[in-house]
């Protein structure tokens, strides 16, 4: 469930199925979508994007997916649509992250403009136990923040960051306390929406010249790789595994 409120001239975007780690299906991000819509069209001159519960986003709701009809490429086309609903939006955009920050997750938070983080947070790529790819612009956030070690390290380990880990390491803005991490986000994004937001798109537009050629071009690729994995055993014992709350047994091919 994906859920809006405006309050003044802010907006607060929430993804509110916390018994699923608020993953998401694709019809999810179909709403995730209209809502950013509705918010621009509200006029509104900031905008909160969070999670209800103990997590922002554990990432793809693949609890029902069968990986010999899955429309990977349906589902990833959707997930960069969202990213540059989010990546466009006519105001400052903000994100509360806290718990997991995983797969489309991460990539929600990357395509928006400031992200504060839980300084517990868990944030990277999980993909090592499905047998599937880093999706969403995570290949372009690790390399160009952590370098082709650090990143392929952690793809092939499945090791997560903490929300501290993460900040210090220049993938985001800053890192809180759990307790104190929503009411400073709504406040930086009260505080965005009564200065001079014309000023600030001209930034973000600049700054989304200097990022998105890298960032585009990255999600493409990983959504052809991604489908081009589902043909294989391991994929398919991946999200069998996961599915029948077992470890996989991967056997490279």
């Amino acid at each position: 469930m994906i859920d809006l409120s405006v309050s003044g001239d802010v907006a607060e975007i929430t993804l509110n199925r916390p018994g699923a780690l608020n993953a998401l299906s694709l019809e999810a991000l179909d709403d995730l979508d209209a809502a950013y819509a509705a918010a621009a069209a509200s006029g509104v001159r900031a905008l909160v994007l969070r999670g209800e519960g103990r997590a922002f986003c554990a990432g793809r709701d693949i609890a029902g997916v069968d990986p010999e009809t899955d429309d990977v490429p349906g589902y990833l086309g959707a997930v960069e649509r969202v990213m540059r609903r989010i990546a466009a939006f006519p105001a400052p955009t903000f994100a509360a992250v806290h718990g997991a920050c995983l797969g489309v997750g991460l990539g929600l938070a990357i395509a928006t403009d400031v992200v504060y983080v839980a300084e517990n947070a868990k944030i990277g790529s999980p993909f090592v136990n499905l047998g599937a790819l880093l999706d969403s612009g995570g290949h372009a956030l690790l390399y160009e923040r952590l370098g082709a070690h650090r990143t392929l390290d952690l793809i092939y380990t499945g090791e997560l960051l903490t929300g501290a880990d993460a900040v210090a390491a220049g993938l985001f803005s800053r890192a809180l306390p759990p307790d104190d991490l929503l009411a400073f986000t709504r406040e930086r994004a009260g505080y965005a929406a009564s200065g001079p937001t014309a000023s600030f798109l001209a930034s973000k537009r600049l700054i989304a010249r200097l990022r998105d050629e890298r960032l585009w071009d990255a999600v493409a690729q990983e959504s052809r790789e991604q489908d081009a994995l589902r043909a294989t055993a391991d994929y398919r014992e991946g999200f069998a595994a996961f599915q029948q709350k077992r470890p996989p047994e991967f056997r490279g091919a």
